[in-house]
């Protein structure tokens, strides 16, 4: 598959990364084929016009169904390419979401539901994580670190009650923790990707809370060698949702703020170009990449390249509401993207 990349792009000294929660994810398998199949969708038909608008060179995309033949992915990607942004390197590995630890999770009394999974999901793959590329992986040398158990997190903020059984099983990630290495011209870039769950959703137990703490906490303690896993060697970009805002909202901020400070990496601290205003958050709002009804605007979504790497430029492609792209952007979804240019060394 190299000869499907110029020279020009496999030489660049900048790109960008980015990261984008799209929604795509759906009540059953095989839907979202369908609904890309069918040209109809308004929200597939807005996320392909923000994506050929935000001209990212390799972007993760959250919140999208996997399947094992990467078909969704494909032709997601087909039609992208169609709009002008040709992606001709797709990667996925199958996520936790969906997969049944076969414990009664939530305490409902049954087995088998979403909430029993390792990660929440209708369905086998349902809300994975993918990512889209103009230079190749080097697949090989990809590691899922997706098996790595709770249990095993040193200072593990398990919640209190929770069965031996399940504990056993249990995994951290909530939907994946990878390590995929983008071949560049000047040695791999390697994404270090992940989705966490958000901290709500749960009882008194707060196992959501804890578990959103725990999976940045796992990302600090990887970087800084304190887990049986090797740091990517050369240059790398964690990037994902977080599903947190170190300034506001609900949750264990102290793991996020960890890692925002975390002296391997650099926070860039993109902004959007919209203007608003919420004087009730402590947070800066310009951070925000995701908007609800009920809660505001929040800093969700993370591109934090590593501290060696130059940031020449970054932002989240959230504009005010008379620019032209921005009724795309509301039809997509809640979240926006987060891009880094990035120098590479």
């Amino acid at each position: 598959m190299m000869g499907l990349v110029s020279a020009n792009v496999l030489a660049a000294e900048t790109l960008r990364v980015a990261t984008w929660n799209v929604g795509l994810d759906r009540a059953g398998p095989g839907l979202l084929v369908q609904d890309i199949v069918g040209g109809d969708d308004p929200q597939i038909a807005a996320i392909v016009k923000v994506l050929a608008a935000l001209d990212a060179d390799v972007i993760l995309l959250t919140a999208v169904d996997y399947d094992r033949q990467g078909v969704a992915l494909g032709l997601l990607a087909d039609q992208v390419g169609a709009a002008g942004q040709v992606y001709p390197y797709r990667f996925a590995f199958r996520p936790n979401t969906g997969i049944q630890t076969g414990y009664d999770v939530d305490g409902n009394g049954r087995i088998g539901d979403a909430r029993d999974a390792q990660g929440f999901g209708l369905f086998s793959g349902n809300g994975g994580m993918a990512v889209l590329s103009r230079l190749p992986f080097d697949e090989p040398a990809a590691r899922d670190f997706s098996g790595f158990l709770w249990r095993d997190l040193p200072g593990a903020m398990l919640p209190e009650g929770m069965e031996p059984g399940l504990i056993a099983v249990q995994r951290l990630a909530t939907t994946g923790f990878w390590d995929v290495p983008v071949v560049t011209g000047k040695g791999p870039l390697h994404l270090l990707a992940w989705h966490a769950t958000p901290p709500v959703f749960d009882g008194p137990e707060d196992r959501n809370g804890r578990r959103n703490h725990d999976e940045a906490v796992f990302w600090s303690l990887l970087l800084a060698g304190g887990l049986p896993i090797e740091p990517p060697e050369g240059a790398f970009v964690l990037l994902g949702d977080g599903n947190l805002d170190p300034a506001d909202g609900d949750g264990l901020r102290d793991g996020i703020a960890a890692l925002l400070a975390d002296p391997a990496l650099r926070d860039p601290a993109p902004v959007g170009t919209h203007g608003r205003k919420e004087p009730d958050q402590v947070g800066d709002p310009a951070l925000d990449t995701a908007i609800y009804d009920d809660l505001g605007g929040l800093r969700l979504d993370y591109v934090l390249p590593s501290a060696k790497l130059k940031v020449t430029a970054s932002g989240v492609l959230w504009p005010a509401a008379d620019d032209p792209l921005w009724p795309d952007l509301v039809a997509a979804s809640h979240h926006f993207p987060v891009w880094v240019d990035i120098e590479l060394p």
